[in-house]
């Protein structure tokens, strides 16, 4: 009797040890949370994935993150993937924000939260909150920074302009496009800024997948057929990798030497390369959207959907995905140029002297 009632006890303490040990596991597993990337052949993108683990992992959970390569069909597969393995929350850059409908629904069905980053995901009530910067304020300052540089106010001119857009399947390269022209389109009508190829609509000037190559290529077309006996005074391009593009066709035709200096280039991202071309008195300025502010806001944004807290946004009005109106956090992009970047680049950690050198 003993021995069975030992056993019997025993027997209690292991089965009460598995239970517990197995409720405690699940209990304590802080989650894993998918992130889904665009690709790594712009820097910002690299950038923000890491920024977004070490936010994430600083909170306790798991990661599993996917660059797509900027090939949609990969995308989707990788964002599947994810739903498959049961993922808790997915954040999601999309390369074509009108193209994840139909896996945005599947991970709905499945009750994972969606966080879009910095780019909006399109026609699907799917998309639970959207993390970005102020898009169409990027342009804005694009526009007013070649204004200001060239005293158009003060009734200066006429300048030749040439307008670059980003990638047409990018839902926020027409936010930009857009901020800018709300600029640059008086001075366009009025004659102070003349566009010499007459490219000015969006599908005319925009660069598929922000291809800094591509940009080189329609810049040396632009040049070659317009500016022959002509100068160009200004340059709007939408990010740093065009606008790098840019710089090396209008190298190649003699600008940025002593004879002939380069025009107005604008950008966005600061990424190294172009604070470099920045120091080197080639592109002009670029727009800051420190990333790490928004991984930050978007690991807070996670944090707040696994603990079932209300998630913080700050505007519940302006972005209409087709099928509802996105919960988003806005954060404010920055203008950095020769004078300023120490302090907003260097001195804020985003990148170190040793990058620019």
């Amino acid at each position: 009797m003993r021995t069975k009632g030992l056993f019997i006890l025993c027997s209690f303490f292991i089965f009460f040890s598995l239970s517990a040990c197995g409720s405690g596991s699940k209990e304590d597993s802080a989650g894993t949370i998918g992130i889904a990337m665009p690709s790594k052949a712009l820097e910002r993108w690299e950038k923000d994935g890491d920024f977004m683990i070490e936010r994430l992992q600083e909170k306790g959970y798991k990661t599993d993150i996917q660059y797509a390569q900027d090939d949609v069909p990969t995308q989707i597969s990788q964002i599947e993937n994810m739903i498959t393995k049961g993922v808790d929350v997915i954040v999601i850059a999309s390369i074509d924000g009108e193209a994840l409908t139909d896996v945005i629904e599947k991970a709905k069905g499945q009750d994972i939260p969606i966080v879009a980053y910095d780019r909006l995901i399109m026609n699907t009530d799917g998309v639970d909150y959207y993390a970005t910067f102020d898009n169409y304020q990027v342009g804005v300052y694009q526009g007013s920074y070649i204004v200001e540089t060239l005293a158009l106010e003060n009734h200066e001119g006429p300048f030749h302009i040439e307008l670059f857009g980003g990638a047409p399947d990018d839902n926020n390269a027409r936010f930009f496009y857009e901020g800018a022209m709300s600029i640059l389109q008086p001075y366009i009508d009025s004659g102070q800024l003349i566009v010499k190829s007459g490219q000015t609509a969006f599908n005319q000037i925009a660069i598929q997948n922000w291809d800094g190559a591509a940009a080189q290529a329609r810049m040396d077309n632009v040049l070659s057929a317009s500016y022959t006996e002509l100068t160009i005074d200004a340059v709007l391009a939408p990010n740093d990798a065009i606008a790098l593009g840019v710089v090396s066709s209008l190298k190649g035709v003699g600008y940025g030497s002593t004879e002939r200096s380069m025009p107005i280039i604008t950008g966005q991202d600061a990424e190294a390369a172009s604070i470099k071309s920045i120091l080197s008195d080639e592109q002009t300025m670029t727009v800051f959207k420190n990333t790490q502010d928004l991984a930050n806001i978007a690991a807070t944004m996670v944090d707040q959907l696994m603990k079932e807290e209300p998630v913080e946004t700050n505007d519940t009005e302006t972005y209409n995905n087709n099928s509802k109106l996105v919960p988003t956090y806005l954060l404010e992009p920055i203008v950095v140029d020769k004078e300023n970047y120490q302090e907003q680049i260097i001195d804020s950690g985003y990148l170190t002297e040793a990058d620019i050198r």
